[in-house]
């Protein structure tokens, strides 16, 4: 394929056949699961996929590799099992329901090695435009996963932590070793299994508004919820009467709260905006 893989692009591809087996099985595809797999690469994971699955969506951005995917299914599994295979080729940090072939269910499961470099925003970003996708299992960066499975309190909880934590309830699956990728990366990898909420915490459309509360308190990790959520709440004492209204310390720091105590601190602020809270 004359192909030379891209730091740009995260492309460290996984190669070891008991590594692919293992993910599998961490990722319980069944017979009915359509699994969604971003970054496929070279295939290997993707041939794990397609012999569990009712079906296997695999979203490539590079198109040599997008092309040369079916190939390679179609020469290493039987036919009727390659054919569960349905390529896309499209950036993951922007597919959605509508670019997947019509004739595929909506995917059950998300299971990938993500791209090192995107790997937070590609998660996020999957899980709010297919809502369909219940669990899952990603190979990430593992301080990445550390972060995303981080509980509140901890050093490294922080945006990742509550971001991911509004979608599903996530925990560490396991660490993955250098020599299993090609070419082999710099860093170690981790795994980060999840199962999404039945009910997010706040309303979906409040969403955007707890975001910015987390983006607001981790900006100034060290600093109280009173002063760095000045800027996101119009002033120090705005946000104070918002933490209190919302049963929050004013003088705790982010990363002591949870994403419900963050629901609780956007859905007063919306209040505020409209004339009915209690921070007023």
């Amino acid at each position: 394929m004359d192909l030379r893989p891209t730091k740009r692009r995260g492309q460290n591809f996984l190669v070891d056949p008991n590594t692919v087996r293992r993910l599998v099985r961490l990722a319980a595809i069944g017979p009915d699961d359509v699994a969604l797999e971003v970054g496929p690469g070279l295939g290997s994971l993707t041939l794990g996929l397609v012999a569990e699955a009712a079906a296997v969506v695999a979203v490539e951005v590079d198109p040599p590799l997008a092309a040369a995917l079916p190939l390679t299914a179609a020469a290493r599994l039987p036919e009727a099992v390659a054919r569960r295979l349905h390529v896309v080729e499209a950036d993951g940090l922007r597919v959605g329901p509508a670019d997947l072939p019509a004739e595929v269910a909506a995917p059950t499961v998300l299971a990938a090695n993500l791209p090192y470099n995107v790997a937070v925003p590609l998660l996020l970003g999957l899980l709010e435009r297919f809502p369909t996708v219940r669990r899952g299992l990603v190979m990430v960066q593992a301080e990445v996963a550390d972060r995303l499975t981080s509980p509140p309190g901890g050093r490294i909880y922080g945006v990742p932590s509550v971001k991911l934590a509004w979608y599903a309830h996530a925990r560490p699956a396991g660490a993955v070793p250098r020599p299993v990728f090609w070419p082999q990366p710099n860093v170690d990898s981790g795994l980060v299994a999840f199962e999404r909420r039945a009910d997010p915490p706040a309303d979906p459309d409040l969403r955007a508004e707890v975001f910015a509360a987390v983006d607001a308190a981790f900006a100034q990790r060290r600093k109280t919820l009173r002063t760095a959520l000045a800027s996101w709440a119009g002033s120090p004492a705005a946000a104070e009467r918002l933490a209190r209204a919302a049963d929050v310390d004013p003088g705790a720091r982010g990363e002591t709260l949870d994403v419900y105590a963050f629901a609780r601190l956007a859905r007063e602020a919306r209040l505020a905006r409209e004339g009915g809270s209690a921070a007023d």
